[in-house]
């Protein structure tokens, strides 16, 4: 089964910001969505964010007005976008795509960790 690969972690402080990219090739087709989750440690993971195939977004109320997921067809890459990051922000952030719309379709990767300090 494909996996999706994520990339862009890191550490920062308190209000600053990172890129996540979340590559799959079924990213580079025009029916294909995708989803960011997180995990911190010792709590299960929650969903984050998702991008439809038409472009609509929706977020975590968490994130809300904070972190901003957007596609590149071409380099077939979801991103998210996160600024003014918490410390509750700190965890392993996967992705996937579409698990019906998507062909190929991709299942958790390795993922990226994220830690933000106070």
């Amino acid at each position: 089964q494909v996996q999706a690969v994520e990339s862009g972690g890191g550490s920062v402080q308190a209000g600053g910001s990172l890129r996540l990219s979340c590559t799959a090739p079924g990213f580079t087709s025009d029916t294909c969505g995708g989803h960011w989750f997180r995990q911190a440690a010792g709590k299960q993971r929650e969903w984050v964010s998702s991008i439809n195939p038409n472009g609509e977004t929706t977020y975590a109320n968490s994130v809300k007005g904070r972190f901003t997921i957007s596609k590149d067809k071409a380099k077939g890459t979801v991103y998210l976008q996160m600024n003014s990051l918490k410390p509750e922000d700190t965890a392993m952030y996967s992705c996937n795509t579409n698990l019906i719309t998507c062909n190929p379709c991709a299942n958790f990767g390795q993922g990226t960790q994220v830690t933000v300090s106070s």
